[in-house]
């Protein structure tokens, strides 16, 4: 189905679906600074293939969803976690298997938490609830994301050096760097977006810590998968994540980084295709 753009509550969400929507729904949520690209078209397909109906959208300030000022994000995780709600009505769907990824992973948990009776599963990929005591990102992306000021985000080809950059180090060493793959999808990140520097803003985004600090609450079948060799959220949160969730599952991605590595499909979408499946309505 092609891209849907629609307004609620004053601002546009864009989205688009893959697959039967009489089968069951996994919706996407993608992390920071990324656009729904990024989970991309022959995943979601894959994914539908085995019997679900595919949501994924544009969070609030990339791609084609609305955007704000650099610099002054007017929304909340909350907010974010509600857009989530609102896609699922546009779809006119009553409950769905959530899927996040990073940032998407915390929104995922706030909505467990927050709109318990719309969700029958979740999937958390890469991403933490931020307990105290869980290792720091490592040095190389603090080093590498302070470079972002000096990257002209009215250039493209600044911007995509920058984006094929950022994955590159965020990227684990068993498989080889696919960066013709990730060059390709950040040229159309760029083609789809209302303006690239929004997308920093999802940096300054607040809120969220009282849903996160409640993860044992979770009352739903919890997939939890993360790589060892992630750098931005390190795997020991993927861990402390699994223990937190009562009854979670985790699946261990060895040698992978923070990342949707192409080569790691098979097993992502095979188990979170069981795992959704444990659970229909």
């Amino acid at each position: 189905m092609s891209e849907q753009l629609f307004k609620v509550n004053g601002i546009e969400l864009c989205a688009e679906s893959f697959g039967n929507s009489e089968h069951p729904v996994i919706l996407l949520i993608m992390g920071a600074q990324a656009s729904m690209v990024w989970w991309e078209k022959d995943f979601c397909q894959r994914l539908a293939d085995k019997g679900h109906f595919i949501i994924r959208y544009d969070n609030r300030d990339v791609g084609r969803s609305t955007i704000y000022e650099p610099g002054n994000p007017q929304y909340t995780f909350e907010d974010m976690a509600d857009d989530a709600i609102h896609i699922l009505n546009h779809f006119g769907v009553e409950k769905a298997h959530i899927v996040g990824m990073s940032m998407g992973g915390m929104l995922t948990q706030i909505l467990a938490l927050r709109h318990p009776e719309r969700v029958l599963t979740v999937s958390l990929l890469s991403t933490s609830n931020f307990a105290p005591d869980l290792p720091p990102m490592e040095e190389k992306v603090l080093d590498y994301f302070s470079n972002a000021a000096a990257t002209d985000w009215t250039n493209e080809a600044s911007v995509i050096a920058f984006t094929v950059g950022k994955w590159k180090v965020l990227a684990g060493s068993k498989h080889p760097f696919n960066e013709k793959r990730v060059y390709d999808l950040a040229e159309e990140e760029i083609r789809r977006s209302r303006n690239m520097a929004s997308m920093n803003n999802h940096g300054l985004v607040t809120g969220g810590e009282t849903y996160l600090a409640r993860t044992g609450d979770i009352d739903v079948p919890a997939l939890v998968i993360h790589g060892t060799e992630d750098p931005i959220i390190p795997y020991e949160h993927g861990v402390a994540l699994a223990r937190t969730i009562p009854g979670s599952v985790l699946l261990t991605l060895e040698g992978t980084g923070h990342e949707l590595q192409h080569e790691d499909w098979d097993t992502i979408i095979d188990t979170i295709s069981n795992h959704t499946t444990s659970r229909t309505r």
